[in-house]
């Protein structure tokens, strides 16, 4: 199995380009089923989950073709085209390896009529219920039974219906499924407390250029009418922002100074606040934005929540860097009750924190050591990632498997800014 070795204690400086956003890029692919058009992403981010994503719509009968990157254009090429719906079984051994696999549930009821998915699996980081998926598609007249491990959905007239839905809660996953299906329903869907993220955007932008119709994009409101088929085109898919705030963090942690080459800070305002507040020179520029450590480093009072709240995407990775940090930090998880899972690990490498539920006080100290520490989910690796680059000795990361999931060429952008860090193979 692999893992990172890292000499940790050196200030990194240089430029980083962002890749594609992985959680975009999981939700952009499964539009492919609604339509018999090609379908072409573009800065499509080389990832394990977007490989596995392929495999699964490959199961279904959409075509995959990895294409060469064409002039002014960033990250990988890929045409999908789902002429004919193959099968609408999505297996348990496809779908549990990412719980975004729900999302291929309101596609391909939409499209074929009816979708057979297996509950989903992912990274152990909490109880994270579809149940408002299903109730989004059953305000549009899906009939749905769970059995043997399985969602079972059907529209009964062989189309959905426009209906409308208040989440409860606020779900990214349920909002995306829910638009998906809705722009072929027929008739008008209004969803309320709808997700807001960057990468619903994202989502919503893709469906009208393939020929949707929806308002209130970026909203909370977003209202639907269902159109008789959509069309395939060509489409980029947005830059990473968890990436971005990752490589951040990196500056900070190190007392370094990184550009990142692409990045788009409206999208990540409640991070660069969180930056700034943090004490490190935030900079806006026309190719990204640049981030620098301006002294020490200051404590932080932080509260995961959705759009535009901060990210729980991000609570691991600037609970690494408040671990260097003059003085005592906050931060409370409100989305996932078991995400401090990087907590002991970080402890091993001589980190004062104190977790109370789902809250964690974090006492900076003067410096972190290296250690050998196993990773338990994606964004918990690159926490131990950013400890190694500050920490003195070495650190050997474990499980790196999680990060191969979400950071593209992780070692290759880190090396290029001055980390000793390298990816080892056991045996």
């Amino acid at each position: 199995m692999d893992s990172i070795h890292i000499v940790g204690g050196k200030r990194l400086e240089g430029a980083i380009p962002i890749s594609g956003a992985k959680n975009a890029a999981l939700t952009l692919l499964p539009c492919a089923l609604l339509t018999d058009g090609p379908l072409t992403l573009t800065n499509l981010p080389r990832l394990a989950d977007v490989d596995t994503f392929s495999h699964l719509l490959n199961g279904l009968g959409v075509s995959t073709k990895i294409e060469g990157v064409r002039k002014g254009e960033v990250g990988r090429r890929m045409t999908l085209q789902a002429a004919e719906i193959a099968s609408t079984v999505a297996p348990y051994d496809m779908v549990r390896k990412m719980r975004a696999s729900i999302v291929v549930l309101g596609p391909m009821l939409a499209r074929a009529g009816e979708a057979t998915v297996s509950l989903p699996g992912g990274c152990a980081i909490g109880d994270r219920p579809i149940d408002l998926h299903l109730r989004a598609l059953e305000a549009m007249g899906a009939e749905i039974e769970l059995a043997a491990g399985y969602v079972k959905a059907v529209a009964p007239k062989g189309r959905l219906s426009g209906g409308d839905y208040s989440f409860p809660m606020v779900s990214v996953g349920a909002t995306e499924n829910a638009l998906m299906a809705a722009v072929l329903a027929t008739g008008r869907t209004q969803l309320f407390n709808a997700a807001r993220e960057p990468e619903i955007v994202d989502l919503c932008n893709l469906l009208v250029a393939m020929g949707g119709r929806i308002e209130g994009i970026g909203s909370s409101h977003l209202i639907i009418d269902g159109v008789e088929g959509l069309n395939g085109c060509t489409y980029e898919v947005m830059p990473d922002r968890i990436e971005a705030g990752s490589y951040a963090c990196a500056a900070g942690i190190t007392g370094g100074s990184i550009d990142l080459i692409g990045a788009r800070p409206h999208d990540m305002l409640a991070i660069t606040n969180a930056l700034a507040a943090a004490g490190l020179m935030v900079e806006f520029h026309d190719r990204g934005m640049k981030v620098s450590a301006d002294g020490p480093l200051k404590p932080l009072a932080i509260s995961t929540a959705p759009y535009p709240g901060f990210p729980t995407d991000m609570q691991a990775q600037v609970m690494a860097m408040l671990c260097v940090a003059q003085g005592e930090s906050f931060l409370e998880e409100t989305i996932f009750e078991n995400r401090y899972m990087h907590v002991p690990e970080l402890r091993r490498m001589g980190a004062t924190i104190d977790v109370r539920g789902r809250s964690a006080i974090v006492h900076g100290v003067g410096g972190l050591t290296g250690a050998n520490v196993m990773a338990t989910d994606l964004r918990a690796s690159m926490s131990l990632v950013l400890a190694g680059l500050a920490a003195e000795g070495e650190t050997e990361v474990l499980r790196v498997y999680h990060l191969d999931r979400g950071y593209e060429r992780l070692e290759e952008k880190l090396s290029a800014v001055g980390a000793t860090i390298e990816r080892r193979s056991a045996g």
